[in-house]
């Protein structure tokens, strides 16, 4: 949490550094660690899977095709924009959206996002500095022969990518917070995806959770007698449970292929679709999001 909280600072203060005061950017940095260190300290009662806050979402009653379409087109423009406004825009609007329209808690929310954005920090740092033989840049640190310089151009640089990245990451939220697995997989299938895409991709989300509530069995059970009571015996004991977790895996996945054929598992995995409307009021206000980000996008071309 602290390492994070830390790397979060760094990245704020050598974004902006040269461009906004060094108390603000200090208030911002300090701002965003708080952040970080909240997001990192929440975590979810047992596995509440994606599915679950899906269902629970207000926006599952929207139809899953106007979603995804939607969030396909909203994504490309976070991708081909040219300037940092149009990703933090759809980042502001897909919180929103989750967060106020869809009923998601905000802490969730931001626990669930909090993975993406520490690798988006660390890519974030990987393209601010950069090797010189002289002092050009807003900063300069002392290597070797050389400098560790962060210049104006990595800044722009960086913050274009890690926006674009953040932007794009959030519509996806959209739409796997708001729709559930099966749904995606149905829309999936109306777009003529092979079958065999749609079908590996379920089971591998399906058997991930399988895995992860495996592995939180044997931790608790290694908790319970002791196994991680100083470093070396928690290195042995981590050993121990991934060496179980990678032999259970191909047990439990004996299992579920007996549970599927048991169930007339032919080849195809098949879906109760419950049929929702498309309603004139989602197209407009989804029309009005594309025309409004376009615009966007075209103005700060």
């Amino acid at each position: 949490m602290i390492l994070t909280a830390l790397l979060t600072i760094i990245v704020i203060w050598c974004l902006f550094y040269a461009i906004i005061p060094n108390y603000i950017l200090l208030f911002l940095g300090l701002l965003f660690g708080g952040i970080m260190i909240a997001m990192s300290r929440h975590k979810h009662e047992g596995f509440m899977t994606i599915d679950a806050i899906a269902q629970n979402s207000r926006l599952n009653k929207v139809h899953s095709s106007l979603k995804f379409c939607t969030v396909l087109i909203l994504m490309i423009l976070s991708i081909v924009s040219h300037s940092p406004i149009v990703g933090l825009f759809l980042t502001v609007f897909m919180l929103i959206l989750i967060v106020i329209v869809g009923g998601m808690e905000l802490q969730e929310y931001f626990s669930i996002l909090s993975l993406p954005v520490s690798f988006l920090l660390i890519s974030g740092l990987a393209l601010l500095f950069e090797y010189s033989l002289q002092s050009t840049g807003a900063i300069n640190l002392p290597i070797y022969h050389g400098y560790l310089i962060v210049s104006k151009t990595a800044q722009l640089r960086a913050a274009l990518v890690m926006s674009k990245a953040l932007g794009a990451i959030s519509c996806l939220y959209l739409l796997s917070l708001t729709t559930p697995m099966s749904e995606i997989i149905d829309v999936l299938r109306r777009f003529h995806t092979p079958d065999i895409i749609v079908e590996l991709m379920y089971l591998i989300y399906r058997y991930t959770f399988i895995l992860l509530e495996m592995h939180h069995s044997m931790k608790d059970a290694a908790k319970s007698r002791l196994g991680f009571i100083n470093y070396s015996i928690s290195i042995q004991t981590t050993g121990k449970i991934y060496f179980n977790l990678l032999s259970r895996s191909y047990q439990q996945a004996n299992k579920n292929f007996d549970a599927m054929e048991s169930r007339c598992y032919t080849g195809e995995i098949r879906f109760l679709e419950s049929k929702k409307e498309i309603r004139q009021i989602h197209i407009i206000a989804a029309v009005c999001l594309i025309i409004f980000t376009l615009g966007i996008t075209v103005v700060l071309y």
